[in-house]
């Protein structure tokens, strides 16, 4: 049903509409561009069948003809489309929601056990699947694949839907958060503010213009100056932030508050992680793998009176953050927790700010087992979270 190819476009930022998915299928249905001698349509057919009904505007042309040619690298010959299109049907599949009942139903693997069955699909599979509960496939509740559900699974590609996968099969790439993004409104900087403490300290480089008129007239007029020490602001932050996967819904408030935190905060440090902090983070997205800061180093690197500032939606697998090998990406010596145990014992004044809704913390298990590692001090990336965080950390 080409729900994958779907998906595809609007993975690629494409402006594509069901109801636009649909026509396509209606001309594929009426035959608009008719089969080959052996029932199936010809890729390049199907090409200019697909951008007429799907892409409205020219400037997106080069967008649909990249991800066009990801989907069907190697595919010479599409499926035989001369078979009656169940539309009804395909409307519930691409608006599916598992109930409760449905998700109940499904059995949790263990680590070992999940790792062991996925060699043995990759073995014995031969052919795509769609739907079902047992193969490498699309929008079923085998927990191997994308676009379905199961509550501890490997996803395989696509996009991510309901957050639970222990391991993704697929290359990512991350963006650095853009620290130049204006602010939609002070009040996220008045919020920091709470955190600013000024002390008298360096050399005498000020006048101190009150002090030298007082010191003046009780010197009978002779000229006494007083010099006082620059004003500084001596609160310093490292700010560790989570990138990538389910933080990209975030991305505008997160470079929100990350453009406030470098104009509110003279000694401020940063990294990147992805969901859970392991044995390295980096600076630069598109070189994270080939230019990684050790976290011992960064632990040894900073003192103690450095405040320690998470910022993450700590949505994962909770696979991620207990187990060894948890990582999505990389097959980790040691859990995430003891790593985030290491951070908060070194950098006492520490706090984890989150832009997932609040609303939704009780239903997200990765959430409540974060909060139990920070000590329950997450706040939520909002102006009253913000200002209870800043007024913990200035204690």
């Amino acid at each position: 049903m080409l729900i994958d190819f779907f998906y595809t476009l609007r993975s690629a930022k494409l402006p594509v509409s069901v109801k636009e998915y649909l026509t396509l299928l209606e001309a594929l249905q009426a035959d608009v561009v008719g089969p080959n001698s052996d029932g199936a349509y010809g890729l390049d057919d199907f090409y200019y069948l697909s951008r007429t009904a799907l892409v409205k505007d020219e400037k997106h042309y080069d967008k649909f003809d990249r991800a066009f040619a990801a989907y069907f690298k190697g595919v010479e010959m599409l499926a035989d489309f001369t078979k009656e299109v169940p539309l009804d049907w395909l409307r519930k599949t691409l608006e599916r929601e598992f109930t409760a009942e449905e998700k109940a139903k499904i059995e949790k693997m263990g680590w070992d056990e999940l790792m062991e069955t996925l060699k043995k699909r990759f073995e014995e599979q031969k052919e795509r699947h769609e739907g079902g509960n047992k193969w490498i496939g699309t929008g079923g509740t085998s927990p191997f694949g994308h676009g379905g559900y199961n509550p501890q699974g490997v996803r395989i590609g696509g996009a991510g839907k309901n957050k639970s996968a222990v391991k993704v099969w697929d290359q990512r790439a991350y963006k650095d958060y853009d620290d130049s993004q204006e602010l939609g409104t002070r009040n996220i900087k008045i919020a920091l503010r709470r955190l600013r403490k000024f002390a008298r300290e360096g050399h005498e480089e000020e006048l101190d213009l009150d002090d030298t008129i007082h010191s003046t007239a009780a010197n009978a007029g002779y000229l006494d100056i007083k010099m006082r020490p620059e004003r500084h602001n001596n609160v310093k932050v490292l700010l560790l932030m989570d990138v990538g996967g389910t933080m990209d819904e975030h991305i505008q408030r997160v470079e929100e508050l990350f453009s406030a935190v470098k104009t509110e905060f003279k000694h401020l440090e940063f990294y990147y992680f992805h969901n859970c902090v392991y044995d390295f983070m980096w600076k630069n997205n598109r070189r994270r793998f080939s230019e990684k800061f050790a976290t011992w180093d960064i632990i040894r690197k900073y003192n103690k009176d450095y405040k320690l500032i998470f910022v993450g939606d700590a949505t994962m697998s909770p696979y991620e953050i207990l187990q060894p090998g948890g990582s999505v990406e990389y097959n980790n010596e040691e859990a995430g927790a003891e790593w985030m145990q290491r951070l908060t014992h070194a950098f006492p004044k520490f706090a984890w700010i989150n832009p997932e809704p609040q609303g939704v913390w009780q239903y997200r298990q990765s959430i409540a087992v974060m909060q139990q590692l920070v000590s329950h001090r997450m706040y939520p990336l909002t102006l009253r979270g913000l200002e209870d965080a800043m007024r913990m950390l200035s204690k």
